[in-house]
């Protein structure tokens, strides 16, 4: 027993030196990744997709666009989350990453060369693998950095991501309303830089160690941190079926876990708000271009200003992302309050932009819309991962994406599909906003409840006091009568 404890401890050092070693040059990394990140955002053409695909070079009707290829979106990234989800652990990011390329390109060839509705749906298909794959860039960071880097490492490439959207449709706008490019020029334009981020990606260090499948990181066990290798048994007694059994029950502790947090009222409500908020906000996202071109349509391309747009509101975005990291409330008592109110709020701005007939107007509703969204966002990434582990936090995280991505899928069945209701653009937002007033009348019910509740124990904890001191003394004259007695 004491020789094997010797070979241990000689194992222990050149696992840490290892480690030391692949941190080292972890500032580089980090730079080339948020370069990468900011690189893969530029795609000027974005912001104008459906103007070109209403626009007469294409010649697709609103209900095709809105019924028929739209919707493929929602039922590819279904489709695809789960799978992409698993591989991105699996293959240990990079490969996944190059898929998202691929996608990518995909997406602006089938828009240069396409020309029926059939092509669209495909591109729609491709852009929903790139959704998908959006985890591997997120989940990556966490491969390259020491722990206590996550934070900033995070910040920055978050940053890089928002830069890299910001400018991509500020340019868009630019190319669009100054020089008058048209939206073709600007597909070519968004497929040369999808090409570069492809070279990019083909440059980025595939990590040794992922979250889940292929874990170097020792591992915690009675108190004592032991790796894999030092857990296979060199005699070879059931070696192999043990290594698959410890994996396996570490999967079911965490399923377990996971079962646990639901019960969990502050991880509760912040992961059905992720669900069924985001669920929404998606589908307000993937329709919006269609509802601004019926209250402005145009044929004149220097006069459609979604570049801009999406420009401000992903400034917006990204100063509520950042002033929601300096407030500082109760958050198990005001959470449901914050989020009805900023829900509420929210379903107010779809009727606005559902109902307004100056562009403008529905222009601002929905930067004020985009910029609430993301203020919510990096406070509830706050509370459901500050009590977790970060594998768990990420398997959190990706169940909450997929219910989301089913009730979104279930939503755009019912009423945008040819299938179902095949609903216009218009009526779909009474619908969003219907669906959003439903939500704010929830969570305000909800946050009424907890200030009672918590109103109602704060006045028990003010009276106990009061009982202790009022036994106390009726306990003082007992006990004197009794020694009087006994006296």
């Amino acid at each position: 027993m004491d020789p094997d404890c010797e070979v241990d401890k000689k194992q222990e050092p050149p696992e840490g030196e290892e480690q030391d070693e692949e941190l080292k040059g972890w500032k580089f990394l980090l730079f080339y990744l948020c370069y990468y990140g900011f690189m893969t955002q530029l795609r000027p053409g974005e912001s104008f997709i459906t103007p070109f695909l209403l626009s007469p070079e294409m010649n697709f009707t609103k209900e095709q666009v809105t019924n028929e290829i739209t919707p493929v979106l929602s039922y590819s990234y279904m489709a695809v989350l789960v799978p992409v989800f698993l591989l991105t652990d699996y293959l240990r990011y990079k490969p996944v990453l190059i898929l998202q390329s691929l996608s990518h390109i995909s997406v602006w060839l089938l828009l240069i060369f396409g020309t029926d509705v059939i092509a669209m749906q495909f591109m729609e298909f491709f852009y929903g693998i790139t959704m998908a794959a959006r985890v591997a860039y997120s989940s990556y960071i966490f491969s390259l950095v020491s722990p206590s880097k996550y934070q900033r490492a995070a910040g920055y490439s978050r940053s890089s991501v928002l830069m890299g959207v910001f400018f991509s449709s500020v340019l868009g706008q630019l190319c669009v309303t100054v020089a008058g490019v048209q939206f073709m020029t600007l597909n070519y334009i968004s497929l040369g830089f999808m090409s570069f981020g492809l070279i990019l990606t083909l440059f980025l260090k595939r990590p040794k160690k992922s979250l889940f499948f292929n874990k170097s990181i020792s591992k915690q066990e009675n108190g004592v941190h032991r790796s894999e290798l030092q857990k296979m048994n060199p005699e070879g007694k059931g070696g192999g079926g043990l290594c698959f059994k410890c994996k396996d029950s570490v999967f079911v502790r965490m399923l377990l876990e996971l079962k646990g947090t639901v019960r969990h009222p502050r991880l509760r409500i912040w992961s059905l708000w992720w669900i069924f908020n985001s669920a929404g906000y998606y589908l307000m996202l993937y329709y919006v271009q269609i509802l601004w071109n019926e209250i402005h349509p145009t044929k004149n391309n220097r006069k459609v200003y979604n570049g801009g747009v999406d420009a401000l509101s992903t400034l917006l975005g990204a100063m509520t992302s950042f002033a929601a990291g300096y407030i500082k409330i109760r958050w198990n008592l005001w959470s449901e309050l914050v989020i009805g109110v900023v829900t509420a709020f929210q379903a107010g701005l779809l009727m606005l932009m559902n109902t307004t007939s100056n562009i403008w107007v529905c222009y601002v509703a929905y930067v004020l819309f985009r910029g609430s969204y993301q203020f919510l966002v990096p406070i509830a990434i706050f509370q459901i991962a500050s009590s977790m582990s970060k594998e768990l936090c990420a398997l959190v995280f990706g169940v909450n994406t997929f219910f989301a991505t089913i009730l979104k899928t279930i939503i755009t069945i019912i009423i945008a599909d040819k299938r179902g209701l095949a609903l216009s653009v218009h009526p779909q937002f009474y619908v969003y906003f219907g669906y959003f007033t439903v939500l704010a009348v929830a969570y305000l019910v909800g946050a009424a409840c907890v200030i009672i509740r918590y109103k109602r124990q704060d006045h028990v904890e003010e009276n106990q006091p009061t009982k202790l001191e009022e036994t106390t003394e009726q306990k003082v004259p007992t006990d004197k009568s009794t020694i009087e007695s006994h006296a």
